[in-house]
């Protein structure tokens, strides 16, 4: 498995080897061991599974506050899609900082999303499935949002002249500045 830093400390990008032949891959995407030996320790209790018929879905920012923060780790089923994550740790020297990555089934990527980040997603292809597991149960409590679209942050969902089709929740939520965020970065 090959780990790589992207430019928000935690938020990882997580690429299985794939052993393939004329019949398809195999590929390995969760091995608590082998992340384990790599200094990952998560206890991965929920998967999720997600499809958007259409290109140009965008889901999210979502996250969970305590006590049901959640880890994810995000990966494509079918299609491509643009992962995004957003530091919403307050005192973080990347407070309002996002990263996105290119997650497909051809790619294989995974994105480890930590706790005290918003998390959302646009796809880029039809029929574009998202995988993924979560170190907490979703709990509707605790289910929070900031605006996908947000000044302050500043997304780049890399749609062109596609207009973002959104849930009524998505399309509500509050700005950053309004948020419920109750996630405080340590320097740890």
């Amino acid at each position: 498995m090959q780990i790589d830093q992207t430019s928000l400390p935690g938020v990882l990008i997580l690429t299985p080897a794939r052993h393939g032949d004329s019949r398809g891959f195999f590929s390995e995407s969760w091995n608590r061991a082998t992340l384990e030996q790599a200094g990952i320790d998560i206890d991965f209790v929920q998967d999720n599974h997600s499809m958007s018929e259409t290109a140009g879905t965008v889901r999210g920012l979502h996250y969970q506050t305590p006590p049901q923060a959640q880890t994810k780790l995000v990966r494509c089923g079918r299609g491509a899609l643009l992962d995004v994550a957003v530091d919403i740790r307050r005192g973080s020297p990347t407070f309002g900082q996002w990263v996105a990555v290119e997650l497909s089934s051809e790619n294989g990527r995974q994105l480890l999303v930590p706790a005290g980040f918003a998390h959302g997603f646009a796809s880029r292809a039809p029929m574009t499935e998202i995988i993924y597991k979560c170190s907490a149960p979703y709990a509707p409590d605790c289910d929070r949002g900031i605006r996908w679209d947000d000044p302050e942050i500043g997304v780049d969902w890399e749609l062109g002249d596609t207009a973002a089709i959104l849930s009524a929740k998505d399309m509500t939520s509050p700005l950053l500045a309004d948020a419920d965020l109750p996630f405080e970065w340590s320097a740890e």
